[in-house]
């Protein structure tokens, strides 16, 4: 296993600056997801440690080695790609066997490692067939075969999952997860998926036009967004972003909305933000934090609304319902039978300790 530490990498493809100085330290033994949106930079970065892109500046370091003249081959990692790359004219044996034939492995170690990483990941009735009759999930599974048994310092995953149906990502995940609390290696893993990055992660890394954005444990991003592009990309549905002034009133600090609706700052969140009063914001309340509203008194913090339901989309266990606030569409997420039919009013409670404010100048979070 290896930590591994980016120092003021960047990239360039032409007059693209695809990564930009980025910094970055990942753990031994750590599962690090590079998420972002598309053209963000996260497989160039990724390409770049594996050693299949050369970094225009700044050093790679595995395991305390710096690597940036070394070949991919040289720096002991193991890489399973989006399109499975698997040799269709060999078997699943064969082809997760390939590299350690390659390096000359002896026959009885080959055999002992292909059967423990099948058996690992559920494969071992499979070992005499070929890719071509193999389902998607197996496929990806014998190459993730082919990359453990090379019990390499780093692994690294570039949208492994990206070609699977929905069924099969959720099963996959897990299984990837798995092997990671059982062989404990270092692995970065890239996606586009907020999902998988929530799910997968000991730590997100958050890009944004080649540079970290945020980084940190998936509930801190996801809790404590620093900026309203991290508040917005993660969470599903996405998070409800209102514009609104931050007013003094009656005592306290309220939101008010552009339709002249007002929804009051509690007091913890007031204090910190008196300076700011008078200020036009950008109110982020998630869709997790709505509820019905019940008989009984509300706790600190908790303020009721009054919604129609413009339009439900119940998912079985929940159903998303959007609303308006402040003349404006958002998403509360209920339970189940909280909202019947479209054009229903409906009691709602919102817990306002957990919204964020942005600053629409700068989108920088501010409380």
């Amino acid at each position: 296993m290896a930590d591994v530490k980016l120092t003021g990498v960047h990239k360039y493809y032409g007059n693209v600056h695809a990564v930009r100085g980025l910094d970055l330290t990942i753990s031994d033994g750590e599962f690090a997801v590079l998420v972002g949106p598309s053209g963000c930079g996260k497989s160039t970065l990724l390409r770049t440690i594996a050693g299949l892109e050369d970094p225009d500046d700044g050093t790679i370091a595995i395991g305390g080695a710096i690597v940036n003249d070394l070949r991919p081959r040289e720096r002991n990692i193991a890489m399973v790609f989006q399109n499975y790359a698997l040799y269709p004219y060999l078997t699943v044996n064969e082809n997760i066997a390939f590299g350690l034939r390659a390096r000359k492995t002896p026959e009885i170690e080959i055999r002992k490692r292909v059967s423990e990483a099948a058996e690992m990941l559920g494969i071992g009735n499979l070992l005499q067939r070929y890719p071509r009759q193999l389902s998607g999930g197996q496929r990806q599974r014998v190459a993730i075969g082919r990359a453990i048994v090379r019990k390499a310092d780093l692994f690294l995953f570039d949208e492994p999952l990206s070609n699977l149906d929905a069924q099969l990502r959720d099963e996959m995940r897990t299984e990837i997860k798995r092997l990671h609390h059982e062989i404990t290696t270092t692995m970065i893993y890239v996606t586009h998926d907020q999902v998988e990055a929530m799910t997968l992660a000991d730590r997100i890394v958050l890009l944004r036009d080649g540079k970290i954005e945020q980084q940190g444990a998936p509930l801190e991003l996801f809790e404590r967004p620093r900026t309203g592009f991290v508040a917005g990309f993660l969470g599903s549905p996405s998070i409800n972003l209102i514009p609104a002034t931050l007013t003094a009133m009656n005592g306290g600090l309220s939101v008010v909305f552009g339709s002249g609706e007002s929804l009051t700052v509690p007091p913890a969140k007031a204090t910190a933000l008196s300076s700011v009063a008078g200020r036009e914001v950008i109110v982020g309340i998630r869709p997790q934090h709505f509820g019905r509203a019940g008989d009984g008194p509300l706790r600190d913090g908790v303020v009721p609304y009054s919604a129609v339901a413009d339009l439900i989309q119940p998912t079985g266990t929940r159903t998303f319902t959007t609303i308006k606030i402040g003349g404006v569409d958002a998403v509360a997420e209920l339970q189940a039978h909280d909202v019947q039919s479209h054009g229903e009013r409906i009691q709602l409670a919102i817990d306002l300790n957990r919204m964020v404010l942005i600053d629409p100048a700068t989108g920088s979070v501010i409380a």
